[in-house]
């Protein structure tokens, strides 16, 4: 069986010399110790277990069919015990942080009049939400789940990427590919202490049901889609059914005498908690955008009163902005009088002048994105880009500086990949969860998106990529 490693960034699984780093040295031998056809035939068999499992996500503009079945490699990411260690801390700092930017964002704001960040930049943010001042969540927890992405750099080191603190998706894959890997390839786990990941639906409803109102005695939680439509419908479906709770649409639900109601075939039933899946804009149609189908009338009335807890909390999106983004560690200093445990990419913003003009001069060596936008949209990959394709990305961010940021290509950490019958390295990235309740909780482990095509630095599913399964060792010495 025949290696490729990585050459121009950090292998995740083999050092410079093309030695099999420790913790891969047992997963490379089973590997090889497979002849191709087996190899080939487990592979076959894990292909018909996604489709089976109906493990799907939806690509929007697609003429050919929307809802596809979710690419996932067998070859698993191994993180050793004492990395994990420190990617945890440094995650329950940040998240602690972030949350209290946002309790201050809508309390006092004075981040801003310390001018620890320019508070022209966090109020013209259309993630920031005027209507919610004052507005504080039960337990002042806004971040209930957060998703924040990790890349490895080519020194092997770990680098925030981004914070995704609106509706943070892809867990559902974390636990589906866990169990898809024992189904077919059951051998790995004899060899490894891997930590758990299968108590996340208790980890999160413990969290949900800590956001309720506190004059609930038996809070009832309920998962807020947009329908089958949505290309995370997958997950909303899966936990409401690791958790035991009702999936409903806007249209189950009504407000009457300031609570929020389900509508059920015995009659209407009080909801205390919603985990909702749906942008802040299409919410409630009274609050935000008149013409939305999706969300509730007068919920956020209801919130405001205090008599429904809303998880991630209306408002919180203002902390996932690019552009906030680059003031992270000044902020984890600001509130916590602590220095950043994670490092993360050096960013340009378009709001300031001189990093626009560097914005544009460097353009073809830069990655640059829209500050709101996700899943690989509304970005230019400068290196990769043609010389009228930036042209016409710059003029596009002269109309609005503001709305962008950019970033040096940072050579993503590879991992092994089994792509047509060979072991080749492609990109990785890693998406951490994490659950801000009683105490914060990161999950071991996350989700790892792989670039499956060969040269790509795009690994979101909606943009060809595939996702691994994550291991966490439990001893320190493995």
């Amino acid at each position: 069986m025949k290696w490729l490693p990585e050459k121009k960034a950090f292998d995740e699984a083999f050092d410079g010399g093309g030695t099999a780093r420790a913790h891969y040295r047992s997963l490379v031998s089973i590997l090889e110790s497979f002849t191709q056809s087996e190899i080939e035939r487990r592979e076959r068999l894990q292909k018909l277990s996604l489709m089976d499992q109906g493990i799907t996500f939806t690509v929007y503009g697609e003429k050919e069919g929307t809802e596809r079945i979710f690419p996932f490699d067998f070859v698993p990411r191994v993180i050793p015990a004492r990395e994990w260690e420190r990617l945890q801390a440094g995650l329950v700092q940040r998240v602690t942080a972030l949350n209290l930017f946002i309790l201050d964002v809508y309390q006092g704001q004075k981040c801003l009049k310390d001018r620890v960040i320019p508070p022209e930049l966090v109020l013209s943010r259309k993630e920031y939400k005027r209507e919610l001042l004052n507005v504080i969540p039960p337990r002042q927890i806004f971040t209930h789940v957060v998703g924040t992405d990790i890349i490895r750099n080519h020194a092997g080191e770990y680098l925030v990427l981004e914070d995704n603190c609106r509706c943070p998706s892809g867990v559902s894959y974390v636990l589906e590919n866990r169990n898809t890997l024992n189904r077919v390839f059951p051998e790995f786990f004899k060899y490894y202490p891997v930590r758990p990941i299968k108590d996340y639906p208790t980890l999160l409803l413990e969290t949900l049901l800590h956001a309720a109102p506190r004059f609930s005695e038996k809070p009832v939680v309920v998962i807020l889609t947009p329908g089958m439509a949505n290309s995370a419908y997958f997950e909303h479906s899966f936990l409401a059914r690791e958790m035991g709770v009702v999936l409903v649409e806007g249209r189950d639900l009504i407000v009457e005498d300031n609570y929020v109601f389900m509508r059920t075939t015995q009659g209407k039933q009080k909801v205390d908690v919603i985990y909702r899946r749906i942008d802040d804009d299409f919410l409630d149609p009274l609050m935000f955008r008149r013409d939305s189908l999706l969300g509730v009338p007068g919920l956020l009335n209801v919130y405001r009163e205090g008599n429904v807890g809303l998880a991630n909390a209306p408002g919180a999106g203002v902390a996932d902005d690019k552009s906030v983004y680059a003031f992270m560690p000044a902020l984890i200093k600001y509130y916590l009088g602590q220095d950043a445990l994670l490092p993360q990419v050096q960013t340009y913003l378009g709001a300031r002048a001189r990093d626009f003009a560097y914005i544009q001069e460097h353009a073809r060596e830069l990655v640059i994105k829209t500050t709101g936008d996700s899943g690989g949209y509304g970005m230019l990959m400068g290196p990769f880009a043609a010389k009228k394709e930036i042209e016409t990305y710059v003029a596009q961010m002269k109309k609005n500086p503001g709305n962008y940021i950019a970033q040096p290509l940072i050579e993503l950490s590879a991992h092994p990949t089994y792509v047509d019958g060979k072991f080749e390295p492609r990109r990785v990235d890693l998406r951490p969860f994490i659950l801000y309740g009683e105490s914060i909780r990161v999950l071991p482990g996350g989700l790892t998106r792989v670039a499956l095509r060969a040269g790509s630095y795009v690994v979101n599913s909606s943009q060809g990529g595939g996702s691994k399964d994550t291991w966490v060792l439990a001893t320190k010495d493995a």
